[in-house]
């Protein structure tokens, strides 16, 4: 049965090759350097809100031959169990700025739409269909809340600067930062995926981006040619949580608190305490040594390091140790007789390896 789309892109039936004047806004004109104004069309909002074209990174929804759920839907996420997972790698955030060395200005693009950018695969569009009291509908782009939908997105972004990646380039999803060592390099690096933007038909929101930066702040982080930091505003959300009284709470100031434990040594340590109540549902009980843990992990963020750029011509050294339960790294590199800190690593033992020989640790 053929379904009514259900999209919010405005103009369904315009065409991609019409000619269209940019939207010129005092914000694109404000925000985007003259260097790349010959890409306004990349930042056009009209023009993103447009269906976009099929490529070769159309979601597909893969089922192991089930059936679609039948009944009325209205939770895409909830009803997508059967789908099989798309296993194409979204990396750690901290594992993005490790390549920074050498660089001195950077460029953040911020995607418009975001998922809403990608076609569902034609011929799956019938998977995602749902029933309301005005009909039924299918999606025609890829929603919030689909399964694999990170993973599909990250293929996409990748495959279009896939040779500038770690390179000049690093992406996490929507987010897309350029890195140079020169003013001239850096004008010719952005251009470029600019470029691939607009042959690939997508977009950019010019009030979210930011160009030509000596610092700029970036998935949590604060980078510059420097050192990499912590974005004092997401430490102050930290710091502002309340003592857990739940389960979820708990995760949730664990989760906000592991974005960082790079920069914390004896992490796994610290907040061990923390993580055994996550054991089981029952209520939260915090003991002495759980709630002594929870402040000092605290203070730990207000007097983290400042994480220097691993620069493979400097010496450098490994620091492991052991503790009865846990395990801890150093990554630091020696400049100027000093010893500067790179990254932090810890784990949590399991309860057999606590047994283990000090040495087998």
């Amino acid at each position: 049965m053929d379904l009514p789309p259900l999209s919010f892109h405005a103009s369904l039936e315009e065409q991609w090759d019409e000619e269209e004047e940019p939207e010129e806004s005092e914000t694109v004109l404000k925000v985007v350097p003259p260097a790349y104004h010959k890409y306004l069309d990349v930042f056009t909002k009209v023009k993103a809100e447009r269906l976009p074209p099929h490529c070769a990174c159309d979601h597909h929804i893969k089922l192991e031959g089930l059936p679609p759920p039948v009944g009325v839907i209205y939770s895409s996420s909830k009803n997508e169990p059967e789908t099989l997972k798309n296993r194409y790698p979204v990396p750690p955030m901290n594992q993005l700025l490790t390549v920074f060395n050498s660089a001195t200005i950077f460029s953040k693009i911020d995607m418009c739409c975001a998922y809403n950018i990608l076609r569902i695969k034609e011929g799956d569009e019938n998977l995602t269909a749902f029933r309301t009291k005005c009909g039924s509908y299918e999606h025609l782009v890829m929603e919030f809340g689909f399964t694999n939908a990170p993973a599909s997105f990250h293929n996409l972004l990748n495959d279009i600067v896939s040779y500038l990646l770690d390179m000049v380039v690093v992406v996490y999803l929507d987010d897309i930062m350029v890195f140079s060592s020169s003013q001239e390099e850096h004008v010719k690096h952005v251009a470029s995926v600019l470029q691939r933007l607009r042959d690939n038909h997508l977009f950019s929101k010019a009030s979210k981006c930011v160009f030509h930066a000596s610092s700029l702040k970036y998935l949590g982080y604060v980078v510059s040619s420097e050192c990499l930091k912590m974005d004092s505003s997401k430490v102050q959300q930290i710091l502002n949580l309340p003592q857990p009284k739940n389960i979820k709470a708990l995760k949730s100031f664990c989760g906000f608190a592991n974005v960082y434990h790079s920069f914390i040594k004896n992490y796994s340590k610290k907040i061990s305490s923390l993580t055994s109540l996550l054991k089981n549902n029952s209520p939260i009980i915090f003991n002495e040594e759980a709630l002594s843990q929870f402040q000092m992990l605290k203070e730990s963020f207000t007097t983290a390091p400042i994480l220097s750029h691993f620069n493979p011509s400097l010496p450098t050294l490994v620091e492991t140790y052991a503790s009865d339960y846990a395990l801890g790294a150093v990554l630091s590199q020696v400049n100027y007789s000093r010893k500067q800190p790179i990254s932090f690593d810890s784990c949590k033992l399991h309860p057999a390896e606590c047994n283990y020989e000090i040495h087998d640790k």
